[in-house]
């Protein structure tokens, strides 16, 4: 049965070679350093969503705004994770705009924490700037632009 026969589109040579141009740029992002910053994103994700689940279940009326800020920490770097090992051109430039957001948010959220502590009855995950994580939640955005940026440049 050919592809047509069974109602799925025939690949054309156009659609195999995009595909085959697309292949490389999607290993180049999770491949030397760049494993390393998916490795870490991805344990970030499983802290940070197991964190937020579990305090928004167990206890989110002693500390609605860090908990629904872990809740967010966590579907960021889920994203970033998920866009770095999918690979191409357009997650790359949708992990480098997550990772830029990510930094404003643990600047944000650092900053807020040092300035008015009572409004966080409970930490976050960016809590002074990722103290509580060995401050993974500054360097890691950090370390991921730059990651994203000289990917862009080797594949130029």
């Amino acid at each position: 049965m050919t592809a047509t026969e069974n109602g799925t589109p025939a690949a054309t040579g156009t659609d195999t070679e995009a595909g085959a141009a697309e292949a490389p740029a999607k290993a180049r992002l999770i491949s030397g350093p760049g494993l390393v910053v998916v490795w870490l994103y991805g344990v970030m994700s499983v802290g940070a969503v197991s964190r937020s689940i579990y305090q928004i279940a167990t206890e989110f009326d002693r500390a609605p705004l860090p908990y629904a800020l872990s809740a967010v920490a966590a579907v960021v770097y889920a994203f970033i994770t998920y866009t770095l090992v999918r690979g191409g051109e357009t997650a790359r430039k949708a992990a480098l705009v997550c990772c830029a957001a990510e930094l404003a948010g643990v600047l944000i959220v650092g900053t807020w924490t040092l300035i008015e502590p009572s409004a966080f009855p409970d930490a976050t995950v960016w809590s002074q700037y990722g103290y509580g994580y060995v401050f993974i939640p500054i360097l890691l955005p950090l370390t991921g632009i730059w990651w994203l940026r000289a990917n862009r440049t080797a594949q130029a």
